[in-house]
């Protein structure tokens, strides 16, 4: 009766500490210090190195039931390694009891019977044929969401397992959320035992990292409209506040520079579009060059093992469009190479780059579509509608949500007056924050739809004044501590509240038996595109024709 939520549970354990045994096995290759393991970067770092490994290994081999166990097998076995070889580190215990807290707390948002309406389109079907097939040319021609691949496909193609079967295919996200939740904890409360100790005040990182964990757990609780976007939106949220952190130190932490390569490559690989973030290396070049010449800022930067590995993964993402579509960058027409066999023509590229504006812009959905949709785009045209249809209430109800969230918290600090004298915003930050005001415009104009990275964007530009605003207020580590945790504990509340909330609602709309029957929906149709891809391969391999 209650072997199919077991064998659910027992899946997710293990493969959490798989990714964690390969993260701590990434950090032992690159001569880390293991004595100041971060169990948050370590899960972050298993993960990337699972989806270079996926990258690769799907170019010769699918990843079948067999594999994926010998795969995820051989994680267990390095975590146990590592966890033994750690014992008498009592750092490393303390996190591994954090780690096991939170996955236990987020297990609640997994629990789902029906995903968003991406996953039967091609999120399923993607990471399905990446179990069945290798090296697939020209895929895209089969559908459009094939055009624009990304890694969470890859890295969850490695959860095809025994008993589980292919119901696994959104845990990644989950797992992010995680090791997300565990780096801005560290940020709230490690941080300030750390300044403590040198005898230094809170500052603007412990406050946003509070905001940002508050945020992520209010708004983005529901994992299964993640997609590839939302997970995306996470790290860009935690890249940001690591820059500011960067900012803040007088000393370079070489250890800095590579968490924030880490994190670049996987934003990238979640979906291409995000390479427009690469900018933010502006004001990371500006500081260091503060700091030292220009040959031992040139040298610290990009004569680096992490730089190598974030061009490697941003290699991989570029070959994976190419293969798809004959494009290195899909939807982007002048980086297309019409003359290969399995290559859509760039007219096409050309029309569906205008579908996507058109889309974002509220000029169609599945049941509309603006006449003249070419005029409708350019310039301003499309804004009055966009206002109309989008921004009210989709847009005004996420403003207004996260103005409620900030005004929440201005009042647990209400009774702590401002300091004599204030730091202000380093410059660094202040060129930081315009940069995001310029990707907020280009947002604007070409794409203001919240999932193309509307939520980050906003909230970054309201929690990064908040935060320095709050960081003049005089208050001690203790009162600091004392408000973090119930903060943290009602965001926690609410996250599992709104959970249940939607479990309930699932039960009563499509039946969900989550103790009987864990597994979320699966009919035939999420086969049909495999059927049609094994029958629609020429003599050399590739797809020649398109479906639609």
């Amino acid at each position: 009766m209650y072997s199919n939520l077991i064998i659910f549970i027992s899946a997710y354990l293990l493969i959490l500490l798989s990714i964690l045994g390969y993260g701590l096995f990434f950090t032992a290759l690159n001569n880390e210090n293991q004595r100041k393991i971060h169990i948050g970067f370590s899960g972050l770092y298993g993960i990337f190195f699972l989806i270079i490994y996926a990258y690769v290994s799907n170019l010769f081999i699918a990843h079948s039931k067999i594999h994926n166990i010998i795969i995820l097998s051989f994680g267990l076995i390095l975590f146990f390694f590592f966890y033994f070889k750690n014992l008498e580190n009592k750092n490393f215990k303390n996190e591994l009891l954090i780690l096991i807290i939170i996955f236990i707390l987020l297990f609640i948002s997994i629990l789902i019977k029906k995903n968003h309406d991406d996953f039967p389109y091609y999120h399923f079907a993607y990471t399905y044929n990446l179990t069945q097939e290798s090296a697939n040319f020209g895929i895209g021609k089969f559908n459009h969401g094939f055009r624009t691949p990304s890694s969470i496909f890859y890295i969850n193609s490695l959860f095809f397992l025994p008993l589980v079967d292919y119901y696994l295919f959104n845990f990644i996200q989950l797992y992010i959320l995680g090791f997300a939740n565990i780096i801005l904890l560290k940020k709230i409360f490690i941080n300030n035992l750390f300044y403590q100790k040198l005898k230094k005040k809170i500052n603007i990182i412990n406050y946003i990292s509070l905001i940002s964990l508050i945020f992520i757990n209010i708004f983005f609780y529901r994992l299964s409209e993640y997609g590839t976007d939302r997970s995306a939106q996470i790290l860009i949220i935690i890249l940001f506040i690591l820059l500011i952190d960067f900012f803040q130190k007088k000393i370079i932490d070489k250890s800095d520079i590579n968490y924030l390569y880490i994190l670049f490559g996987l934003i990238i690989s979640f979906k291409a579009f995000y390479f427009l973030y690469i900018i933010f290396l502006i004001p990371l070049f500006l500081f260091v060059l503060n700091k030292k010449n220009l040959k031992k800022t040139i040298k610290f930067l990009f004569v680096n093992k992490y730089f190598f590995y974030f061009i490697l993964i941003t290699l991989l993402v570029i070959l994976s469009y190419f293969m798809n579509t004959g494009c290195l960058l899909y939807p982007l027409s002048f980086t297309c190479f019409e003359t290969l066999e399995w290559s859509i023509s760039k007219n096409q590229v050309y029309q569906m780059n205008n579908w996507y504006e058109l889309w974002s812009k509220s000029g169609a959905n599945p049941n509309f579509r603006v006449q003249n949709p070419e005029i409708y785009i350019q310039g301003f045209n499309w804004v009055e509608n966009w206002f109309n249809s989008y921004f009210f209430n989709k847009v005004s109800d996420f403003i207004f949500g996260i103005l409620l969230m900030v005004l929440v918290i201005r009042i647990f600090f209400i009774k702590f007056k401002n300091k004599v004298i204030t730091k202000k915003l380093d410059r660094y930050t202040k060129i930081s924050y315009i940069l995001l005001i310029i990707i907020f415009i280009e947002w604007f104009y070409n794409h203001p739809s919240l999932r193309y990275g509307g939520y980050c964007i906003i909230a970054l530009l309201i929690f990064i004044p908040f935060s320095s605003y709050l960081n003049k207020l005089k208050i001690d580590f203790q009162k600091f501590n004392k408000i973090a945790i119930i903060l943290v504990i009602i965001s926690t509340i609410v996250f599992e509240y709104r959970n249940i909330d939607r479990i309930k609602n699932e039960i009563e709309i499509y039946r969900y038996r989550p103790i009987l029957d864990v597994f979320y929906e699966i009919d035939d149709s999420y086969f049909n595109l495999q059927k049609i891809i094994e029958n629609s391969k020429n003599s050399k391999g590739f797809f020649e024709k398109s479906i639609f």
